[in-house]
């Protein structure tokens, strides 16, 4: 088990926060709502984020960091790319996952598959669909399977947002074989859209309700956060 080190962390903070979208910060009511079930689940998780489109498809990714009163607990990254020579919605879809905690590290995940895109004509809404093979290293039974779907949603005048995840996988957990579903919902008020409020303020409020079932302990959660989030220029 490889151990997560401070000049680590600093490092990874560094790197990814120099090329990022938008910085999140969200306060997480897991451990008020589930006491017994959650006892250690840390309150604050930042995330930074990134979605870049070229000529030759996207490259999307995010870092979440979990905190506890002594430091940085986890951190966790995911990065894709869309690949794509043709005039059509579908592309080649290629992905990371890992991580590390103090006591552990998050298996390697390498995933592959396809993906359909939509977006509408002036890009306020759009979604995408991915069915990929995972090979999770290390795992008991390391080939599987994820489905993913995403989404967006600007509306009046882009003074809400609406966007989200949602994935299906198969993984062997140490509570066995199991199929495992997460999504996370996020709704934004962004205050740079309000009558008064200075245009390049790109503040924004709002929530995100995580949903799983089997991801932890093999059972159902929801788990409501309070969020920040300033989107760079």
């Amino acid at each position: 088990m490889r151990r997560i080190t401070p000049l680590f962390l600093l490092l990874l903070i560094a790197t990814v926060a120099l090329q990022a979208q938008n910085i999140q910060l969200h306060y997480d009511f897991g451990r008020s709502l589930y006491d017994k079930e959650m006892t250690v689940r840390p309150h604050f998780t930042t995330t930074v984020e990134k979605f870049q489109p070229d000529n030759w498809g996207s490259t999307f990714f995010f870092v979440d960091m979990d905190y506890n009163s002594n430091g940085i607990e986890q951190a966790y990254w995911e990065i894709s790319r869309e690949l794509k020579f043709w005039n059509a919605p579908f592309s080649v879809h290629l992905e990371y996952n890992g991580g590390l905690a103090k006591q552990y590290s998050i298996n390697n995940a390498y995933l592959a598959g396809l993906t359909y895109s939509y977006n509408n004509a002036n890009f306020s809404r759009g979604f995408s669909l991915s069915a990929m093979y995972k090979y999770i290293q290390k795992n008991d039974s390391p080939n599987n399977f994820q489905l993913t779907g995403t989404w967006y949603m600007n509306m009046c005048n882009n003074l809400y947002t609406f966007s989200g995840f949602a994935d299906y996988w198969r993984e062997k957990t140490w509570f066995g074989s199991t199929m495992t579903f997460m999504t996370e919902p996020q709704f934004w008020v962004n205050l740079n859209r309000v009558k008064g409020v200075n245009e390049k303020f790109n503040l924004s409020v709002g929530t995100e309700l995580e949903i799983t079932n089997n991801f932890y302990q093999g059972r159902a959660f929801v788990t409501p956060t309070l969020a920040l989030k300033w989107t760079l220029n």
